[in-house]
């Protein structure tokens, strides 16, 4: 039996085992893509310690050890994990609405966003909770941008690369099809050995992701377009959260609170320091024009009504633009 064969029969062997150990206490499994000692997952681990004094031990798998936020969704409902830390990707595994939240070229700015998820928030939480997740905390991994192995200013330049999309999201790939585009779908953590092979030459993440994931050294060309907020939270089964003792759990969301609090301040002020390191390391940054952007918001607005119904239920999805323009119309009149 090869290494990778013997990796696997281990995980498989440790997901398997009880959830609540008579002799250590209450012990969750959390899984996660942050790689081991990135910003997320040094945040994830914080919580940990927090809640191992408090009596409930969290025993993380993080790096994508237990594959895509899709297949760690699966893993939660079939109780083999309880805790998970996703993006807006895997929480839409759950229920398609958080997608609203990240919907792109919908927002200018963090305020915005801010607005339109303290209004959506917690209709969200309900509708996760009716399928059988509670969540912990909300949070985010900062602007998603392009990078590229050359440089990608305008809608036309992306339709000369192959790129990536998560891979069970038929939906977006069908969009992207229909205008043109070549998108490649593939796991999160098949980006980095396909961006070397060249079966993909370009992406789409945040800064701190591309840098923590070292996706950018292979596709060493970002551009300067903050098209949409990539949104997350940590959620666990509520299967889990009922058996665990009711004295306990006000210290645990209150450790779960201050973690999202910082993947909030934390990320935000670590997105630039991490644009300067890639650059360091041979980034370079493509700022673009007003009409190059606007050609971008007419593409991707132009998707909404293929959005609507597919990748984002359409209430959902009217309620995030609702509350964007509520927003708007207060600013404009102070």
């Amino acid at each position: 039996m090869n290494k990778k064969s013997w990796l696997a029969l281990l995980i498989l062997s440790a997901l398997s085992a009880p959830v609540f150990a008579q002799d250590k206490g209450l012990t969750l499994k959390l899984g996660t893509l942050a790689p081991e000692g990135s910003p997320f997952d040094l945040i994830i681990r914080d919580m940990g310690d927090a809640w191992k004094t408090s009596g409930v031990k969290l025993q993380m798998y993080s790096g994508g050890v237990l594959g895509d936020e899709p297949d760690m969704v699966t893993k939660m409902r079939l109780g083999q994990i309880q805790v998970g830390v996703f993006t807006v990707v895997g929480l839409a595994k759950i229920d398609k609405g958080v997608q609203a939240l990240s919907l792109p070229m919908l927002y200018k700015d963090y305020a915005e966003s801010d607005y339109v998820r303290g209004k959506m928030q917690p209709l969200l939480e309900k509708r996760l909770e009716a399928k059988g997740f509670k969540v912990l905390n909300w949070g985010e991994a900062g602007w998603v941008m392009f990078f590229g192995k050359q440089p990608i200013l305008t809608p036309e330049d992306l339709k000369k690369v192959k790129f990536f999309v998560w891979g069970d999201d038929a939906d977006t790939m069908n969009i992207w099809k229909s205008a043109g585009y070549s998108p490649v779908p593939l796991a999160a953590t098949d980006i980095l050995p396909n961006l070397q092979t060249g079966l993909i030459n370009a992406f789409d993440t945040t800064p701190i992701s591309a840098l923590s994931f070292q996706w950018f050294t292979s596709a060493p060309h970002m551009t300067n377009l903050k098209w949409a907020p990539l949104v997350g939270a940590t959620v666990v089964t509520t299967k889990a959260w009922n058996k665990i003792p009711e004295a306990l759990k006000p210290a645990l969301l209150k450790a779960a609170a201050e973690a999202g609090s910082r993947f909030k301040t934390e990320i935000r002020n670590g997105e630039q320091k991490a644009i300067d390191v890639m650059k360091t390391k041979g980034l370079t940054v493509h700022d673009i024009t007003e009409a190059q952007r606007a050609q971008w918001e007419k593409l991707f607005q132009g998707t909404y009504p293929q959005i609507s119904g597919t990748v984002i239920p359409a209430d959902m999805m009217t309620q995030a633009i609702q509350f964007r323009d509520e927003y708007r119309a207060k600013k404009a009149a102070k």
